[in-house]
């Protein structure tokens, strides 16, 4: 049975303390792989760790990346867009945090990590920031994203991707404009990327979040969820255990 457990990561960037958590079952012995979770634009929060604690009883190293610093826990809407809109104009900052929290991941000493296995997910702008680190060519073998915008200022970059690419989109997400599918899959395409793009059919926006009570915007769905998770695990098995 597992014991996962979930512990602090205090770390610094340009002299601001940021504070992860890192999910792991102590109950297992020896490396496995880690993976980094961009949570919604939340942040780091009790939704997040439960979401990682899932993950990680799976037999994986699960850090929750701390996007906003140390002293920023947004508790409603407009906080949570006013920590996430400067990042999202500034790409190469929200990259940077990205990066430190990856190197985290391998360093921290409370669970070994396999860091030949590594790989990425996240939900909402977690999935945005997913992508943006797998397109700083970071060595991942898997970046994944749940109902995230797909936009990037820099579609060239995703010639860097090093890994395998799985977008998971609610057709019917109003918060993902319609025309960055295809902009999506040409730049995929243009990169000769390893790429899947899964469309659920009767989804919207956080259809992940068991919170997400906002018809026709904002819904959880069960049945898609439970879907969209095993397919991650499914794309991990591959990419890890070949």
């Amino acid at each position: 049975m597992s014991q996962v457990t979930v512990r602090s990561v205090v770390y610094q960037i340009d002299g601001q303390n940021y504070e992860g958590r890192l999910a792991f079952d102590i109950s297992q012995q020896g490396s496995r792989p880690g993976l980094l979770m961009a949570p919604n634009w939340m942040g780091v929060g009790a939704g997040a760790e439960e979401i990682a604690k899932s993950v990680a009883a799976n037999g994986y190293v699960v850090l929750i990346a701390d996007l906003y610093g140390q002293n920023v826990r947004p508790t409603n809407a407009d906080e949570a867009g006013a920590a996430m809109m400067p990042l999202k104009n500034d790409r190469a900052l929200l990259r940077k945090r990205m990066q430190v929290a990856l190197e985290q991941l391998q360093s921290q000493e409370q669970a070994q990590v396999d860091t030949s296995n590594l790989a990425t997910f996240g939900f909402c702008f977690g999935g945005c920031c997913a992508l943006e680190l797998a397109r700083t060519g970071a060595p991942l073998k898997a970046a994944i994203s749940f109902h995230g915008t797909l936009d990037t200022p820099n579609p060239a970059d995703a010639k860097n991707i090093k890994g395998s690419v799985l977008v998971m989109h609610g057709a019917s997400d109003p918060l993902v404009p319609k025309e960055q599918l295809p902009a999506f899959e040409d730049e995929m395409n243009a990169a000769g990327v390893d790429w899947q793009l899964l469309s659920y059919g009767g989804a919207v926006h956080s259809f992940t979040d068991p919170h997400a009570n906002v018809p026709g915007k904002m819904m959880y769905n069960a049945k898609v969820a439970k879907r969209a998770f095993r397919s991650m695990h499914n794309l991990l098995d591959e990419v890890f255990k070949g």
